[in-house]
């Protein structure tokens, strides 16, 4: 298969302002342990459920393509987003044949792309909710979310055509693209406020990376110019959805300070803009999502790397805004958001920021997320899904029946009716691999850390070979062994996580003297040869995390962290009848590690003395006078947050208050 062909799906090789570079998907497999696990589980058991949901009359999404093919009778059924929901899905089996080589997949996908081919419009056109109703038109109104399907649809046939070396899903990709040029890129007043929900900036960057028309670089800039250009009030085209800071277009980009609005959408917006720089280099944009991306992760950003703090609220210009972020430091526990798919956007964009600056703390982001809050959207067992990831769960506090398109829930669910996060999680496990190692131009970065092997190319073409065996994240000694490399002096990068207090160096057995700094790479530099061994060892110690001053709902409690792994209490843990909020930590306790094989998938628990209030009787009054609480001692572990809510209805907490 021709290497064109086989390009990882960020596909930024030649991309001339990106310090580091993507590896072709496929070049790295995890071979044991934590990632290897959950990205098996993926193949064997996520990604088929998911087909057995999504094409079925459950989740009806193939359904709409085939009744707009006309193979069925029926109505369009699911979200106005649905296309793109099956459309991530497509992407997570590309990956997964991708990985696999299993030619029954590649049928299967070939069956999807044919129904999908037999419902475009002759002039491109490819919307099921638009196609499938009397009583919308095309482009009518962005509350269709038509931009949204469309940057999946051209995100996943750009991955299909890499992986596959196959055509038919591209050719469809670029029929539609090519209506979207000649529908979009004139400045028409109707037109001027579609750029909404902006995965198709991401998309049509991708399609210009994989077939060089460049008029698909200058529509997604063109996608970005035009926000907050116009006089923010209703028109024909954003009736019935919220305006304003709600999908960024209050600001024009290059002037914005802080994320604002609607979490997925606004970070789709800012990957899709890295995305732009990467191609066009433009300082104004880099400077802003520089600004955006402290803004997110250092005063809008939960201990478990989730974000979008709130279902319901206001922006900082009071605008109306839904499941996105409120004012800074403002962070709920039992009410937090924090939207499955947010979280993901969240590790995209750090991903992207990480190939345009190279440096470790974005790298960190995506290791952050990826063990907790993004895994905390899947059950163990792969079949059953959270929307919203709050940090505390408590029994009988709200009515999860009081919408019908509710999407917090007190338990993971079989099937969500608004389905853009389970494909969305699925994809991203499968494709991780990709992430795990970047090219710079004189060598390799390693990004993540799991038990692989890395089989590729440097950027001067020679070839590099490395065996990566670990058993992170439950423990921090990693050993890599290069098995094949170039004779000249290269760079080996090694990150060092910002959650480490001392790490640890050495090359063939002798102690590496360069300083070792927490939160950057430990550049290598040397003439390398097969056999070389390299081992670091990052001690993991349980430790307590405080939040902020300024954040008000955590203030004198604490949270138990170990490496990137978050940790919580949850009732099976506790005596009969315990309240969550009755636990209370003590400082001074020790905190010991176990590891359970057997437990929740595999997990390392932590284990230490709490204290059980015993006199905190809830009455109905809101205050009463107290003078010395009441304690029991209590022996309790503490379980990784992204596996809770797999031993039944449970509460939960992340943040204890500290008795010091």
């Amino acid at each position: 298969m021709n290497d064109l062909y086989s390009k990882a799906i960020l596909a930024n090789e030649k991309s001339p302002h990106v310090k580091l570079k993507a590896i072709n998907f496929g070049d790295c497999h995890w071979t044991k342990g934590f990632w290897a696990e959950k990205t098996q589980k993926a193949i064997d058991v996520m990604i088929p459920y998911m087909g057995d949901v999504l094409c079925g009359d459950i989740g009806h999404a193939l359904n709409n393509f085939k009744i707009a093919a006309g193979l069925k009778e029926g109505e369009h059924k699911g979200m106005y987003w649905h296309d793109g929901d099956f459309y991530k899905f497509i992407e997570a089996k590309i990956y997964a044949y991708g990985l696999t080589k299993n030619e029954s997949i590649l049928n299967e996908l070939d069956e999807y792309i044919e129904i999908i081919g037999k419902a475009q419009e002759p002039d491109g056109y490819l919307q099921t909710q638009i196609q499938l109703r009397s009583d919308a038109d095309r482009y009518e109104n962005r509350k269709y979310h038509e931009m949204y399907n469309t940057g999946h649809l051209l995100i996943s046939a750009c991955a299909h055509y890499r992986i596959t070396g196959k055509r038919n899903f591209l050719d469809i990709a670029i029929k539609h693209a090519e209506l979207l040029y000649t529908i979009f890129y004139p400045d028409t007043r109707h037109f001027q406020r579609f750029g909404f929900n902006q995965t198709q900036i991401m998309g049509l960057v991708e399609l210009y990376r994989t077939i060089g028309d460049d008029k698909f670089l200058k529509l997604a800039q063109k996608f970005i110019d035009r926000r907050g250009t116009y006089e923010i009030k209703h028109d024909a085209t954003t009736v019935g959805y919220p305006i304003g800071d709600m999908v960024q277009e209050r600001t024009p980009l290059r002037e914005a300070t802080d994320p604002v609005g609607h979490a997925v959408l606004a970070l789709y917006y800012y990957a899709g803009a890295a995305d732009v720089y990467a191609e066009t280099g433009e300082k104004a944009l880099v400077d802003a999502l520089n600004r955006l991306w402290e803004s997110v992760t250092q005063r809008k950003m939960y201990v478990t790397g989730a974000v979008g703090q709130t279902h319901y609220g206001a922006s900082v210009n009071r605008d109306m805004i839904e499941e996105g972020f409120i004012d800074d430091y403002m962070m709920p526990n039992l009410t937090a958001y924090n939207e499955t798919c947010a979280n993901l956007c969240n590790a995209m964009f750090s991903f992207r920021m990480l190939g345009i600056h190279g440096e470790a703390k974005y790298a960190d982001i995506i290791e952050l997320v990826m063990h907790n809050s993004a895994l905390s959207g899947i059950g163990v067992e792969g079949t059953d899904y959270f929307y919203a990831n709050p940090l505390r769960m408590l029994h009988g506090t709200r009515d999860y029946d009081a919408h019908a398109d509710v999407t917090e829930t007190p338990n993971r669910e079989g099937y969500l009716s608004c389905f853009c996060c389970p494909p969305n999680l699925v994809r991203t496990i499968s494709n991780l691999s990709g992430w795990a190692y970047s090219m710079a131009d004189n060598g390799v970065y390693v990004n993540l850390y799991g038990a692989n092997q890395l089989s590729s190319k440097m950027l001067d073409g020679s070839d590099i070979k490395l065996t990566q065996d670990t058993e992170y994240p439950w423990k921090g000694l990693v050993k890599l062994t290069i098995d094949a490399c170039k004779e000249k002096a290269f760079d080996i990068a090694l990150r060092i996580p910002g959650w480490s207090t001392s790490a640890e160096i050495r090359i063939n057995g002798e102690k590496v003297e360069q300083q070792v700094k927490p939160g950057s790479y430990a550049v290598l530099n040397r003439c390398w040869k097969a056999g070389d061994e390299i081992v670091v060892d990052i001690p993991m110690e349980a430790t307590f995390v405080e939040g902020h001053t300024r954040i008000e709902e955590v203030r004198n409690q604490l949270a138990i962290k170990r490496g990137p792994v978050v940790y919580c209490v949850e009732t099976p843990d506790l005596p009969a009848e315990t309240n969550v909020l009755d636990v209370y930590l003590s400082a001074e306790n020790e905190l010991i590690t176990e590891h359970k094989a057997d437990f929740l998938g595999g997990v390392t628990v932590v284990k230490s003395d709490v204290l059980v209030r015993k006199d905190n009787d809830n009455t109905d009054s809101m205050y009463r006078n107290i003078r010395a609480p009441k304690w029991e001692k209590h022996p309790l572990q503490f379980v990784p947050y992204y596996a809770w809510s797999n031993r039944g209805t449970a509460e939960m907490t992340v943040f204890l208050p500290v008795v010091w």
